[in-house]
């Protein structure tokens, strides 16, 4: 006997519905922003389209909402697919792989995962607690906020894929060397002892969730995160147009420049210190690269920036001693400078 197909619930019917309707506005409205930035600069402004400020004002008012739109767009999909992930899961799929092909994995995993270095300490206790060898442990950490989402949108909105791409690459590459170098290391005695000490008393039981939960968790995720960066952007879109439209490139070349063999490790030396998330400091990098500066230097600035922040140092003192900090964030250090001299040769 055939078995017919059940019918698509009315609900789920209207959910699709205003998901396609969503969708029409956030095109027609992303396909506006450059006709109507130049609109504002040129014609109703009148500024000239050689001048300084007419170039900054229209590279400002094509950026922000641009990036905006599609930060908000990149965030909703991801946290869909974020809702599937959640801390057990994640131990779940991580225990058991072996060093090498757990690296790749938990590198990987990284990037579609929730946590960013705030996250260190119950995932760090979590994961050796679960078994995970302490390198691909390592390798999960570092890419979960290396490999930014907010970066990655906001590289592709100004630069295209090619660039984004680079970062991506770039990311996983340092995820899985320097967790697998940690890992060779056998550096398990400097984890703190308390770590060890920790047992878990009992499974969690996962949430059963449902297609409306997930949309609306990515909704949430949308307002909370564009909510918190929206400033960083603009502040940062608008040092990027400063320098666009009144820095000379030469000046930029001279110092971030291709040419310049040390521009890699003092951009990841000037980096380390800081402390700024990917709102702020990607679109400042765009404009770098697009005013002269080389895309491996400034991918490597970049990337200590996010990746190595004292905070997460700060954060991470509570679960490991000194030396495996220190080899931590030299091995990292040491990674991202030599994935910036190989795109360097690459590109």
């Amino acid at each position: 006997m055939t078995t017919l197909p059940q019918p698509i619930p009315s609900a789920n019917k209207r959910l699709f519905a205003t998901l396609v309707i969503v969708v029409l506005v956030w095109l027609a409205a992303y396909n506006l922003i450059q006709p109507l930035a130049d609109w504002l600069s040129y014609s109703a402004l009148g500024l000239s389209r050689e001048s300084h400020l007419g170039e900054s004002l229209a590279f400002f008012l094509y950026d922000v909402p641009k990036i905006l739109l599609l930060l908000s767009g990149m965030v909703f999909a991801i946290s869909i697919v974020r809702t599937f992930f959640s801390p057990e899961r994640t131990r779940a799929l991580l225990g058991g792989k072996r060093e090498g092909v757990g690296n790749v994995f938990a590198a990987l995993l990284g990037i579609v995962t929730p946590f960013c270095s705030c996250s260190a300490v119950p995932l760090f206790i979590g994961f050796v607690e679960s078994g995970i060898p302490l390198g691909v442990t390592f390798s999960f950490l570092i890419a979960a906020p290396t490999i930014n989402e907010v970066a990655i949108i906001l590289l592709f909105g100004l630069f295209g894929w090619k660039v984004a791409g680079l970062y991506v690459a770039s990311g996983l590459v340092v995820a899985i060397v320097a967790g697998f170098i940690i890992g060779r290391l056998k550096m398990e005695r400097y984890v703190a002892d308390f770590v060890w000490k920790i047992h878990r008393s009992g499974d969690v039981v996962e949430e059963k969730l449902t297609w409306p939960d997930r949309i609306e968790r990515a909704w949430e995720s949308v307002k909370e995160i564009v909510g918190k960066v929206w400033l960083y952007v603009v502040i940062g879109i608008a040092v990027g147009a400063g320098i666009h439209g009144y820095v000379p490139e030469d000046a930029l070349a001279s110092i971030l420049g291709a040419q310049a063999w040390w521009s890699v490790p003092v951009a990841v030396l000037i980096g380390i210190p800081l402390y700024s998330n990917a709102a702020g400091i990607v679109p400042i990098v765009g404009t770098l690269i697009e005013k002269g500066a080389s895309v491996d230097t400034s991918l490597a600035f970049m990337m200590s920036v996010i990746g190595l922040s004292l905070p997460e140092a700060v954060i991470l003192k509570r679960v490991l001693k000194m030396p495996l900090l220190v080899t931590f964030f030299a091995v990292i250090a040491v990674a991202i400078m030599l994935t910036g001299y190989i795109f360097n040769w690459i590109l």
